[in-house]
């Protein structure tokens, strides 16, 4: 064998032997036929075990790059061909996403490792210090040992039944929500549960109605299955029904805490929407995302806990609850579309992890996770009520905030004559992370703002923070 092999270092020999013969089978400097060493010599040629080349032996044979012959030797397998190099071949098509992804807008991008600014205002984050691990870890064990029991079978693409059990408790008693634990459907998060959605009830082609400003990722969604995607303003009282297409088949809305503004739908559109859906046999997405942590004011009626029709799809999430690894939420669609509901989920991935399920169902059950959300609810509303204060003092020659009152963000709109983008740019030199509303917008009279999330940020750094940027704003050139 006329070829040129390394070791560096004493790390990992097996993978870095493997990696390199691979690399040489598969760009053709080993040809097939080709003899290659021993696995003692090679091991003496390199100053490795003998252990660790019969190790890549055994995993290049079973990979069918190597062919053993007895009393021979071993070589490179025959008939195998070296993999063209990265260049093009001539004649060469490279397959193209069908044309609907063109108008699908590009992913949201996510913060890389490492790139945290001091002070980050992201929204839809939690603060895991709050999160009481132990109580957790427990639930893990007894799920771990639950499925140790088991037969290692799929999984009912519904769910877990005590983690669905324990949603449907949840839901009658904080959100009025009257459903049986088979209704409910777990999902890999509230975007699968609104892909759901959009997968059972739209054709390519059909109306679907979104808010303006609006969650793009539900926007996209709907996009990509070829629907005609509609915005509608919403305005102090949420989204204006007066303003839907006739023909729309869906409906998107976040009334509880408007996605990103905050006010909630008022009860009056509550009823409105709920009527022109009943009429037009149209289905209403409910994505009730964060409206567990509420601030002032009574509780808002879900539309799911007033709908008398079968109208609305309920959506839940534990992202902004617990934390948004967990991708774990829920949906309770109409009785008429469960079936159709439950074959779109059973597609789509079948069922999500069923450890982190039945550990969560545990969690719930065992009252953690209502102890969990009285908890983490006392320091969120310090840090809205210090959020507020700046907003509403110094920062209020630039600012103007909108106050929610329920959720884990805040916006406030530039006053005329500032800049979205030359707002965050400046902050971020001071290393404050500021996020601007104006990609929330899928029309042309989009306005301008930035989105506060304070889920992760202590008191302390928000005082500091607010404190840093009026000053920056103060110095800032007009």
């Amino acid at each position: 064998m006329d070829i040129q092999l390394t070791i560096s270092g004493r790390r990992d020999l097996a993978g870095q032997l493997y990696q390199q013969l691979r690399a040489a089978i598969v760009d053709g400097r080993l040809v097939a036929g080709a003899r290659v060493p021993s696995s003692r010599d090679l091991a003496s040629q390199l100053g490795v075990s003998r252990k660790t080349t019969l190790e890549v032996f055994e995993r290049l044979g079973a990979e069918g790059f190597l062919v053993g012959r007895q009393g021979d030797g071993t070589f490179v397998a025959e008939g195998f061909m070296a993999i063209p190099s990265r260049a093009k071949t001539r004649g060469s098509v490279s397959p193209r996403a069908a044309k609907v992804w063109q108008r699908v807008p590009a992913a949201l991008a996510m913060p890389r490792p490492g790139e945290r600014l001091r002070y980050d205002y992201l929204g839809g984050v939690t603060d895991k210090s709050l999160f009481h691990a132990d109580a957790w870890r427990k639930c893990i064990a007894h799920a771990l040992r639950a499925q140790a029991r088991g037969r290692g079978i799929y999984r009912d693409p519904a769910g877990d039944q005590e983690l669905r059990l324990a949603i449907s408790r949840y839901l009658g008693f904080s959100r009025a929500v009257a459903c049986d634990w088979q209704e409910v459907i777990v999902t890999q998060g509230a975007q699968q549960a609104i892909d759901l959605a959009v997968r059972v009830m739209v054709d390519r082609g059909d109306v679907v109605a979104v808010e303006e400003p609006g969650y793009p990722p539900a926007r996209s969604s709907m996009l990509a299955m070829g629907a005609r995607v509609k915005a509608v303003r919403v305005d102090e009282e949420g989204l204006r029904v007066d303003e839907l297409p006739d023909t729309a088949r869906l409906v998107y809305v976040t009334p509880s805490h408007q996605f990103p503004l905050g006010m909630p739908m008022s009860l009056d559109r509550r009823m409105a929407l709920l009527d022109w859906a009943s009429r037009r046999g149209a289905l209403i997405v409910e994505d009730d995302y964060d409206g567990e942590f509420r601030f002032e004011g009574r509780p808002v009626e879900s539309l799911k806990s007033l709908d008398r029709n079968g109208v609305v799809a309920y959506v839940g999430t534990f992202s902004k609850t617990l934390f948004p690894e967990l991708r774990t939420g829920y949906v309770v669609p109409p009785s008429s579309l469960a079936e159709a509901f439950l074959k779109a989920k059973q597609i789509n991935d079948w069922h999500g992890c069923s450890l982190t399920q039945a550990a969560l169902g545990r969690y719930m059950l065992d009252g953690e996770f209502g102890r969990h959300v009285r908890r983490v609810q006392k320091h969120y509303a310090g840090r809205r009520e210090a959020l507020v204060q700046h907003l509403r003092g110094p920062l209020s020659t630039w600012l103007e905030p909108i106050v929610p009152a329920a959720g884990i963000h805040m916006v406030a709109m530039l006053r005329k004559g500032m800049d979205e983008d030359v707002v965050i740019a400046r902050a971020r030199a001071a290393a404050i992370a500021l996020y601007g509303i104006r990609g929330f917008y899928a029309g042309r009279h989009a306005r301008q703002g930035l989105l506060f999330g304070y889920g992760d940020m202590p008191v302390e750094d928000i005082h500091a923070s607010m404190e840093r940027l009026a000053s920056l704003l103060a110095s800032a050139p007009r």
